[in-house]
């Protein structure tokens, strides 16, 4: 649930070629407290995104002229450290995963759900927050003999040597299972499931069982595209993904 009095007036910026849809997310955000701007286009989008230079926007994929994609490429150009959610529809997984591909924060479909709304600005804001307070991306604990790895904010490229770093110390501990924890801030891109197939792989070498816990239903659905949760088991909590054997 978002906290509407930690949040405070952030400004937040909506672009949907659909006047009703607008209407909507006026109504949704105006609970949460939310300085909020509209915008009908990817054009007009970027006037306002320069003009008021919100931490998050939320557009829409598909729109007349420039679509969702042009718009999410173009504001992490001008300003990488926005957080970006993108509007798909049912059956617009490529795009989705494109846009995540791209840095977007998480993606929500059509019609809107107030619950997917608050997940997906749930984790842009947490995203936001892990990078002004430079909090490490990976940290690790052991819970009942296994090595637990929290994963915070984007895993890309930039995210490789600390998930090696921390997959040296699972085969330091001679640990048998290792965690990976999805912190309710985290996403994957293309780059980042590659480097957690990777470690997968080195890990069946090694003896070593790698399971996940705490993926959000987005990301399940992504791993379940792109074939990684054939490769893992997913737990709903930490705890239980620690104790199941």
């Amino acid at each position: 649930m978002i906290d509407k009095e930690e949040m405070g007036q952030e400004k937040i910026l909506v672009i949907d070629d659909e006047k009703t849809t607008l209407k909507m997310f006026r109504l949704f955000l105006d609970l949460y407290g939310f300085e909020i701007h509209t915008a009908e286009s990817g054009e007009e989008g970027l006037e306002v995104f320069d003009r008021e230079k919100p931490g998050i926007v939320l557009t829409d994929i598909k729109m007349p002229g420039m679509d969702g994609i042009e718009v999410l490429k173009e504001i992490k150009r001008r300003a990488p450290e926005t957080e970006v959610i993108v509007i798909t529809g049912h059956g617009d997984m490529d795009l989705a995963i494109q846009a995540l591909n791209l840095d977007a924060a998480d993606f929500i479909n059509k019609p809107i759900q107030r619950q997917s709304l608050e997940n997906g600005l749930a984790r842009a804001r947490e995203r936001l927050k892990i990078a002004r307070s430079l909090q490490n991306q990976v940290n690790s604990r052991m819970v009942d003999n296994a090595l637990v790895i929290k994963l915070q904010g984007n895993i890309s490229a930039k995210s490789e040597q600390y998930l090696k770093d921390a997959y040296i110390e699972a085969l330091q501990k001679g640990v048998k299972r290792v965690v990976f924890h999805f912190d309710d801030s985290t996403s994957v891109n293309g780059a980042g499931i590659a480097i957690l197939t990777q470690l997968i792989l080195e890990s069946e070498k090694e003896g070593i069982e790698i399971v996940m816990a705490c993926v959000s239903d987005n990301f399940k659905r992504v791993f379940d595209i792109v074939g990684l949760s054939r490769r893992v088991r997913l737990y709903a909590t930490v705890e239980e993904a620690c104790k199941n054997k």
